[in-house]
């Protein structure tokens, strides 16, 4: 064996930095051998069934909960910035008028957020006061565009927001031109709850990877979104409904698992990195997800989840995550499937820009070191030898 091959047989690498402690940080911590997840210190289970998400998002931002005057003043401040300069709502208009086909809605996300840091003045300061500020625009403004999106390329107009409404309801109302029930309203804000910050995944690293360099939010943000993109991170709950789309009913689901199993196929939605029992986040998400179908007057997504839930649980060990409760509970409330992704982000910008905010508080380049592994003294060969 060579050197190269010897050095990394005994190498002490942890591929893809699994259990690696990268950075320390407050905003949350997820204990996966007690399934507990926690923002601040308080359980997630105390937030889901207490808390909003605008209250949520001032403790990531805070590290403690605000006072009635604190949470007013941030609803205030989110509400103020809801609403998109012009040229954003025509770029919007314009990418679904003139790209054949319709552009995915993660890739006209992530090129509307960039668009948008050239009308943000203070995009650049760094400064805590600046950044909160554009926190809050940035945490403001990612329903807007989505909800736009989504009306953009159904031919609709967008729907100016409403100042006088919560995140959640703005989204909806914003998404389907009506106020929506106060019910689908309150599910999604627990939604964005229980997705706002899970430590350090993958778009909350490269986020602070890039606030890291001092790059600007904007920056850091977009970056995330890319990591976001990617279907081993975001996109699992869509996954998971295709799935339940293709089954069709409780009866085929015990036949489906097994056969997909056999051909080593990945069932989304169930096992997780971190977490080696349920995840706290899939407790809640399957009490709504069966309200919801008994709601609607159809349990058969819930149903026919449950089911896979239990055949995975038989065959492989492995329990939900947090996608794939969301799947049915989203496709009840009349979401698109390709549009989950883009709700995991108007959630998780409130994590990212917590972190981005503490890395530019106690900032150090993060800059790792790789194994190399390759050959050493390769001669050169000339062109005309080689």
């Amino acid at each position: 064996m060579d050197k190269a091959k010897d050095s990394a047989a005994g190498s002490a690498v942890a591929t893809g930095l699994r259990g690696v402690v990268a950075a320390p940080s407050s905003i949350g911590d997820v204990d996966g051998e007690k399934g507990e997840l926690i923002y601040q210190g308080i359980n997630i289970h105390d937030l889901a069934t207490n808390s909003t998400f605008e209250e949520v998002v001032f403790l990531l931002w805070n590290g403690r909960l605000p006072k009635r005057a604190e949470l007013d003043e941030l609803r205030k401040n989110l509400s103020a910035s809801y609403e998109l300069p012009w040229q954003i709502i025509e770029l919007i208009k314009g990418m679904y008028a003139r790209v054949p086909p319709n552009p995915e809605p993660m890739d006209s996300l992530r090129t509307m957020v960039s668009a948008l840091a050239m009308f943000d003045k203070e995009s650049r300061d760094l400064s805590r006061a600046a950044s909160i500020r554009v926190a809050t625009r940035l945490t403001a403004r990612f329903p807007t565009i989505v909800a736009a999106m989504e009306r953009a390329r159904n031919d609709l107009d967008p729907i100016q927001p409403n100042p006088d409404l919560g995140i959640a309801t703005n989204f909806l109302y914003m998404m389907k031109g009506e106020m929506p029930e106060e019910f689908d309203a309150q599910v999604l804000d627990v939604a964005l709850i229980l997705q706002a910050d899970h430590e350090l995944n993958a778009s909350t690293f490269t986020a602070r990877v890039v606030a890291g360099t001092l790059a600007d939010m904007y920056s850091a943000v977009i970056a995330a979104l890319g990591a976001l993109s990617g279907p081993l991170h975001g996109g699992a709950n869509t996954a998971v409904m295709k799935m339940l789309l293709e089954i069709g009913s409780v009866d085929n689901v015990d036949s489906y698992v097994k056969d997909a199993l056999a051909k080593k196929k990945k069932i989304m939605g169930f096992g997780h990195a971190v977490y080696r029992t349920e995840d706290p986040r899939a407790t809640h998400l399957r009490r709504f997800s069966k309200k919801m179908g008994e709601r609607k007057g159809d349990t058969r997504w819930y149903e026919m989840t449950a089911k896979v839930e239990e055949v995975m649980k038989r065959e492989k060990g492995l329990l939900p995550n947090v996608d794939a409760y969301s799947a049915s509970t989203y496709y009840m409330m009349g979401i698109p499937l390709d549009l989950y992704t883009p709700i995991f982000a108007i959630s998780r910008i409130s994590g990212w820009t917590a972190h981005i905010l503490e890395q530019y508080a106690n900032n150090k380049l993060i800059r790792p070191r790789a194994e190399y592994i390759g050959p050493r003294n390769v001669p050169y060969v000339p062109i005309d030898e080689r």
